[in-house]
């Protein structure tokens, strides 16, 4: 811990974001009479007609810049590190800032898909371009890992990888009622894969010692 240098200690904004997203989840749920989180998507608290859209908005705020700032300087941290691996985790930051600053710009008009121009960028566009970037990161973050010898962080990001697969093809196949559920497989292993990111950037020092 001594041995530890501020940037090491900064990683762990992304261990922090991890429960602003929480809090903007059930915070905003509580803000939002009727809401079901059980059949909805967690972006329907985002949704700018939302009630819970103010209070939801302030917590996902304070969840980008926490994370984005984390996954930073984790590229930095990894300068020096297997080609794989820091490709990986670039790609995982340009998940990171297209998904914080894309959904920001085009938040659903309205909560679930209401055929708006902007609802259609949100759902369509950027979804796609978040999930494409996020599997192809994690694919490549796991494979750098094993051959870093990271091999924990290989088996996490498989696990997000696979838990990412099953909101994927789970909220395409489960009744309405489920919706929520199996999405927030998707949306809380990228959340909660910030966090392990970060616990490695604290850690790389130890690492390298």
């Amino acid at each position: 811990m001594k041995n530890k240098k501020l940037i090491n200690w900064l990683c762990l904004c992304g261990v922090l974001s991890i429960i602003f997203y929480l809090l903007h989840d059930i915070i905003g749920a509580i803000n939002y009479p009727g809401y079901n989180w059980m059949s909805q998507a967690v972006s329907d608290l985002t949704a700018v007609d939302a009630p819970s859209f103010v209070i939801a908005s302030g917590f996902t705020t304070v969840y980008k810049i926490l994370h984005c700032v984390a996954l930073l300087l984790v590229c930095i941290l990894v300068k020096d590190e297997r080609k794989s691996l820091r490709v990986g985790i670039y790609l995982y930051t340009i998940m990171g800032f297209v998904s914080s600053i894309g959904y920001a710009l085009f938040p659903l008009s309205s909560a679930g898909y209401d055929g708006s121009v902007q609802s259609f960028i949100h759902v369509y566009v950027l979804t796609i371009l978040v999930v494409l970037l996020s599997i192809v990161s994690l694919t490549i973050i796991a494979i750098g890992s094993f051959k870093s010898n990271y091999k924990l962080l290989g088996i996490l990001a498989c696990v997000s990888l696979g838990l990412m697969f099953i909101g994927a093809i789970g909220s395409q196949i489960v009744p309405k009622e489920m919706f929520g559920v199996v999405e927030r497989f998707s949306t809380y292993s990228a959340v909660i894969f910030n966090g392990i990111l970060g616990i490695f950037g604290f850690m790389k020092n130890t690492v390298d010692e």
